[in-house]
């Protein structure tokens, strides 16, 4: 079947657009002329290009939650899976997940579970997602599940959203004074230099730097750009290799200032994710290895092992988890309570609440302590430039006088 742009008129003369599948446009204005339309146009709708970055699965965490959410109300309404996956399918607005949607509403349909359909397309859905999926269609609790699903993504994305805005503020002054430079090194300091030639004389030590600054600015512009880009295919290939990203992992994981906040945002995001595993009557070993896959840190994902290791040993999770550098006392003690209490799932999300809530002060603080600093090293780049060029005029003037 094709898909069809058509334009028809009402009964009281409004003009209606839409589209619609069918074998041929005869078809489609028939099947519009039986509803009462007075068709003035059918048209096949042009071929859409989508691009995706390579490796992506060019669905994002936001779409994933909507989904979720949508699907956990559909469900609990007691709509059946098929048709809220259809729906949901046919009102997705992006592309790369509505081939998703329609290939997993198809597989559902054919006879095999929601998790097993799920399960194929392991770049949308992550091990976390299809385990509890799983868990829910055995227990007979699947709306439950999407429901603590949806919810745990909306922290996820939050928590995210959180860290994004730290870093795109300063990283956009950054920008905007690197631009700054570049458009003063190229554009304004030649004039500059061309008044001085003609002047004639030496010039300041100041100016004469910033004038061989400029010149290797127009002549190697290129080498920056190079370097840059290599640079950027550099840090790629360190992420893409194993031993590569585990070192930046843990650089990053101790790092002054930032460190702090990737250890807040590793705690809240283990104990958010765990809890909402036990809480769904995932096994505990399982929900560890689950949880170690998707940390998203190397560090954090080596330590969730080893206390899965020891935990099969017979120990209990608070034990292993004190002898890791990566989660605080607190944390520990507050596992041992639930685990004592047996309320663990419980406090685990309570921990998560501590730690998002913890995770938001810093970032507000990270931010409020890089603003005077970044007006600072403006102040100092564009004032250092603008007293470089003028040094020559105030010795030219006092000269005069």
């Amino acid at each position: 079947m094709a898909t069809f742009l058509w334009t028809a008129k009402t009964k009281t003369g409004d003009t209606i657009k839409g589209e619609m599948d069918g074998p041929s446009k005869e078809a489609v204005e028939q099947k519009l002329s039986s509803q009462g339309l007075n068709v003035t146009n059918v048209k096949n709708k042009p071929k859409e290009f989508y691009i995706k970055m390579p490796g992506s699965s060019g669905v994002t965490p936001k779409d994933l939650m909507i989904f979720t959410r949508q699907l956990s109300t559909m469900i609990d309404a007691g709509l059946p899976l098929v048709q809220g996956l259809e729906i949901l399918g046919a009102q997705q607005e992006n592309y790369w997940f509505k081939q998703v949607l329609v290939n997993v509403k198809e597989d559902v349909e054919s006879g095999k579970t929601f998790a097993e359909a799920l399960r194929k397309h392991n770049k949308v859905f992550d091990p976390l997602f299809v385990n509890l999926v799983a868990a829910g269609e055995v227990g007979g609790i699947l709306d439950t599940i999407m429901a603590r699903l949806a919810g745990a993504i909306e922290k996820q994305v939050a928590l995210r959203k959180q860290v994004k805005g730290a870093l795109v503020y300063p990283l956009a002054i950054m920008g905007v004074a690197m631009m700054a430079v570049a458009v003063l090194l190229i554009w304004v300091v030649p004039v500059f230099e061309q008044m001085f030639a003609d002047f004639g004389g030496s010039l300041p030590a100041p100016t004469q730097f910033v004038i061989d600054l400029s010149e290797g600015a127009q002549k190697n512009w290129w080498m920056a750009v190079l370097g840059a880009i290599a640079l950027g295919t550099l840090f790629n290939a360190i992420r893409s290799n194993p031993k590569g990203k585990r070192a930046l992992d843990r650089f990053f994981y101790h790092a002054p200032i930032m460190g702090e906040i990737i250890r807040k945002v590793a705690v809240a995001r283990f104990t958010r994710t765990m809890g909402t595993m036990l809480s769904s009557g995932v096994p505990i070993m399982d929900s560890l290895e689950i949880v170690a896959q998707a940390s998203g840190n190397a560090v954090v994902s080596d330590g969730i092992l080893y206390t899965r290791e020891k935990v099969s040993e017979g120990r209990n999770m608070s034990e292993p988890l004190g002898h890791l550098s990566a989660f605080p006392p607190m944390v520990v003690n507050m596992v041992a309570i639930g685990e004592n209490t047996g309320a663990l799932d419980t406090m685990l999300n309570k921990i998560a609440d501590f730690y998002e809530e913890e995770v938001d002060a810093s970032v507000s603080g990270l931010t409020s302590m890089l603003e005077p600093l970044i007006m600072v090293f403006l102040a100092i780049v564009v004032g250092g430039f603008l007293i470089a060029m003028y040094l020559p005029i105030f010795t030219i003037a006092g000269n005069i006088q």
